[in-house]
């Protein structure tokens, strides 16, 4: 009888519970938990830097906070289904190369659990330092404000982290919002950024989703760079300053259905291949597309391009069709006709001639714009199109934006 009960109590463990920990050393109420306990952390001073080496739920009533001190990671999690959430967590250390982060997730921690928290003043608010399907979900990320743009971390910051989903999070004042660098299969929707440098930051990152993100008055929205098989839709850049949206070596993705607006390039195209941008709105900036070294078979298709300075700067010479299926782009400064009715217009469109191949190549040519030579050489090119110099070319624009 009993070895049947001793038998029976090692099949059926002990249920989880419930444990309420008043402030103080939150590593001692960690350290006394069992694996699947809820420690609920009441309002006020929760020591850190702890570490998380067993499945818990660290729970924050209004008030909590964990407060690293100064030093190191406030929490580190290293063990798998571990969550955090409700939480303000603030105290990190400085020491980029040791990492220190608000939250840090190690390759231990698969599938943890990092929601409603308010990170402030930390080095990087979330660290996922190869912890495979790990979630990062509204989440306030508020970076220190005292460092310079080059010495604070990033607001959430991952590396080989397959199948990790931030989603909803709000970041501002870091370095970058999002770095991601040698990962997969993650999805990163519905986030905001602003006063970081780069919105979202992608290096060699494959088979992933950007969507339904919002960037605002950053310097890039969406650097996406050395990645492959990207999804990157309906997101809004707004006041951007040098670019919207970044690809760099980003080849075989989907970028539909964005809108880009306000500053200096909409879109910088460089060495990006096999690419469909298609539905995007570019708008109000100083360049829609600047288009570069050697990027070849992209489709470009149901694009509006509304009253940027600029609307393509194409440095090639060879011509290059924007459309697909028989749909072309919209451009607002196209005075075409459109006889049949039927959407599209009547004469392809040449959104740069060869006047604007020469101010590229010398600048200083632009006091001459105004002169009655350049305008006869412009008239000249329309007349004569063979006189070219090769550049994008629209063969079926759209008579009204999409």
């Amino acid at each position: 009888m009993r070895l049947a009960i001793i038998l029976a109590a090692a099949a059926f463990p002990a249920a989880a519970a419930t444990i309420d920990v008043p402030p103080g050393d939150l590593a001692a109420a960690v350290a006394a938990a069992q694996p699947g306990d809820l420690l609920r952390l009441a309002a006020g001073r929760h020591n850190g830097p702890v570490v998380v080496d067993k499945a818990l739920t660290l729970e924050g009533v209004p008030g909590a906070v964990v407060d690293g001190g100064g030093h190191g990671r406030v929490i580190q999690v290293s063990a798998p289904d571990v969550t955090v959430r409700g939480l303000e967590i603030t105290g990190s250390g400085l020491d980029l190369e040791a990492m220190d982060a608000g939250v840090f997730l190690d390759k231990a921690a698969v599938r943890a659990v990092v929601d409603g928290n308010r990170m402030l003043d930390n080095l990087v608010g979330v660290y996922v330092w190869g912890a495979a399907d790990a979630k990062v979900t509204g989440n306030v990320v508020v970076g220190r404000q005292d460092l310079r743009v080059n010495e604070r971390g990033n607001g959430i910051s991952l590396w080989n982290a397959p199948g990790a989903e931030i989603m909803g999070n709000r970041v501002s004042h870091g370095r970058d919002g999002i770095f991601v660098v040698t990962s997969k299969r993650n999805k990163f929707v519905g986030n905001h950024f602003d006063h970081v440098r780069f919105a979202i930051h992608y290096m060699y990152c494959d088979n992933s989703e950007v969507s339904g993100n919002v960037s605002e008055g950053n310097y890039v929205g969406y650097a996406l760079m050395y990645s492959t098989g990207l999804k990157v839709v309906g997101n809004t850049s707004r006041g951007d300053s040098d670019h919207g949206v970044l690809l760099n070596y980003t080849n075989s993705s989907e970028i539909t259905g964005n809108r880009v607006g306000g500053g200096e390039k909409c879109v910088f195209i460089y060495n990006a291949n096999k690419n469909r941008i298609a539905d995007n709105v570019f708008q109000g900036c100083g360049i829609g597309i600047h288009f570069t070294a050697g990027s070849e078979r992209n489709r470009l298709s149901g694009n509006a391009f509304i009253a940027n300075q600029t609307q393509v700067k194409y440095v090639g010479t060879r011509d290059v069709e924007w459309a697909e299926a028989g749909r072309g782009n919209y451009w607002s400064d196209n005075p075409a006709f459109d006889l049949n009715g039927d959407g599209i217009a009547d004469t392809a469109y040449r959104p740069n001639d060869v006047v604007d191949q020469i101010v590229w190549a010398v600048p200083l040519a632009k006091v001459l714009l105004n002169s009655p030579a350049v305008q006869v050489v412009r008239w000249s090119q329309a007349q004569f199109p063979a006189l070219t110099p090769g550049g994008v070319v629209d063969p079926a624009p759209l008579m009204r934006a999409p």
